[in-house]
């Protein structure tokens, strides 16, 4: 018996494009009100208060304090990044190996820390170096220095802090692109003479390079906006345009000067991804991955 045609659903596999928008239809209002409206009130008025103007934008750019603070979140977002890309590459690389209890105790210590509040992570790492803190405890104990070291806000520990919380968005994506890699691809290439470290950088890491890809970009873009870890890390001295928007917002009430902070925000955003996906061919990358 053949089945009756419907206008939403077309077969197993394949479903319609009313169908497909009507299951899209919850998120994509919960993006509206969640983001889109909210940054669209924001652009309107940095563009069109106190009347239609640029004056907010070039604010930013003529006072020097706020392309300080605006090069020193890009600054630290690069550094993120490639902590986290090196530290997590031989994480993923082990997890790609591993096998039965190995695996699972390695993505519990990767999965662990998302289930664990940002703030908590944060305030542990300002126990850990504050003047009388375990890391100076240790430093002292092995003859290190004499005094304490100042530790707590400086722009290093916002850099490690940040790096411990965003570590598992790269190692995540990492794992996925080495798991789908083949292993007789490393055997051809040992069996073709290959020793083990030319076998990685001729056919390991170019085929693993959508998860580094896709991780660096996802872990830059989230450094870029990060707010709790800065301000209780790195404190007033070591600002980032996140706690600069909510100072104008919260403190000092000037929405349109705020605005044009996350017009500039979201500019460099756009930038960023258009240059991953022209220079890396992320768009290419992620489809095979």
């Amino acid at each position: 018996m053949s089945r009756p045609p419907s206008a939403f659903f077309r077969g197993a596999r394949e479903m319609s494009p009313a169908l497909s928008l009507l299951l899209l239809l919850p998120f994509l209002v919960v993006l509206f009100i969640a983001f889109l409206l909210p940054v669209g009130v924001l652009l309107h008025e940095s563009l069109f208060v106190p009347a239609a103007t640029l004056e907010h934008y070039a604010r930013v750019f003529d006072e020097p304090v706020y392309l300080r603070v605006l090069w020193r979140t890009i600054r630290i977002a690069a550094l993120v990044t490639a902590i986290c890309l090196v530290l997590g590459y031989p994480l993923a690389v082990a997890m790609a190996r591993a096998r039965g209890v190995a695996l699972l105790l390695l993505a519990a210590c990767v999965m662990l820390p998302l289930w664990t509040s940002v703030l908590v992570r944060t305030y542990a790492w300002t126990v850990l170096m504050r003047r009388n803190g375990l890391i100076n405890d240790l430093l002292i104990g092995l003859g290190f220095t004499d005094a304490p070291v100042r530790l707590l806000y400086t722009e290093g520990a916002v850099v490690v802090a940040m790096a411990h919380v965003l570590l598992p968005f790269m190692v995540l994506p990492l794992w996925t692109a080495l798991r789908a890699i083949p292993t007789d691809y490393a055997r051809a290439a040992a069996i073709l003479g290959a020793r083990p470290l030319r076998s990685f950088v001729e056919v390991t890491l170019p085929l693993s390079l959508p998860g580094v890809a896709s991780g660096s970009l996802m872990v830059f873009l989230l450094a870029l906006g990060f707010f709790v870890t800065p301000a209780l890390v790195g404190g007033p001295q070591q600002m980032m345009i996140a706690t600069l928007i909510s100072q104008q917002v919260r403190e000092l009430l000037n929405w349109p000067f705020a605005g044009a902070l996350v017009g500039c925000l979201l500019l460099l955003t756009l930038v960023l991804v258009a240059f991953f996906n022209r220079a890396m061919r992320l768009d290419r990358f992620v489809a095979s991955s």
